[in-house]
């Protein structure tokens, strides 16, 4: 008869629902907090717990939060006139590290992806034309990832955009710093070439 027990099992199973855990990575995570002092073991579940309880979107933008307000939104040395539209709200932690973005943020929460049932009706933008309809915003960037779903969310967007009268531009993309031309695929060498800028 194998050796198993149930509640590690179960514990395992928990791990490998994340994204990126196979089930060597979730044993060994699993081993990992079982190994831990009680105390540290405590705080990791309250952690857990504290943020599942806390946590909310941002009542401006629908990024994450623990208050009314996140802190982008919150701090008034933003430019509230520019606002990033983003898929996820990894990707403003993303944006953040650059230090270059002094703007405003949008989470849409997903893309629109038909395969998958997620339609416009289940992202934030009616809260984002709310938005641009409410404040006086002249650009959106529109920084979705560059997937056919995340291309057809920000084609769909910007065309809703068109009766406010707002400048609608998309982050250029290219040749990764470090990378061959020879590995790049078409799409990527397109975009390289039409955001080509002048050396100074």
């Amino acid at each position: 008869m194998a050796y198993r027990v149930a509640t590690l099992d179960k514990l395992i199973e928990q791990w490998e629902r994340l994204p990126g855990i196979g089930h060597k990575s979730a044993v060994r995570l699993a081993f990992a907090v079982l190994a831990m002092p009680e105390e540290q073991g405590k705080a990791f579940v309250d952690a857990i717990v504290d943020a599942r309880s806390n946590i909310k979107e941002c009542a401006i933008c629908c990024n994450l939060t623990d208050g009314e307000q996140c802190s982008v939104c919150s701090a008034p040395d933003r430019d509230t006139s520019v606002i990033c539209v983003v898929e996820e709200p990894r990707d403003v932690l993303a944006f953040e590290r650059t230090r270059e973005f002094h703007g405003s943020y949008h989470v849409l929460h997903g893309t629109i992806s038909p395969m998958d049932g997620i339609g416009p009706e289940q992202l934030r933008i009616k809260q984002l034309l709310t938005r641009i309809a409410n404040e006086d915003v002249e650009e959106v960037i529109m920084a979705t990832n560059p997937t056919v779903e995340g291309e057809a969310t920000a084609m769909y967007i910007s065309k809703l955009l068109k009766p406010f009268g707002v400048k609608v531009t998309r982050l250029a993309y290219g040749i990764p710093v470090g990378g061959d031309l020879e590995f790049a695929d078409e799409v990527t060498l397109r975009r390289s070439l039409e955001g080509r800028s002048e050396l100074l």
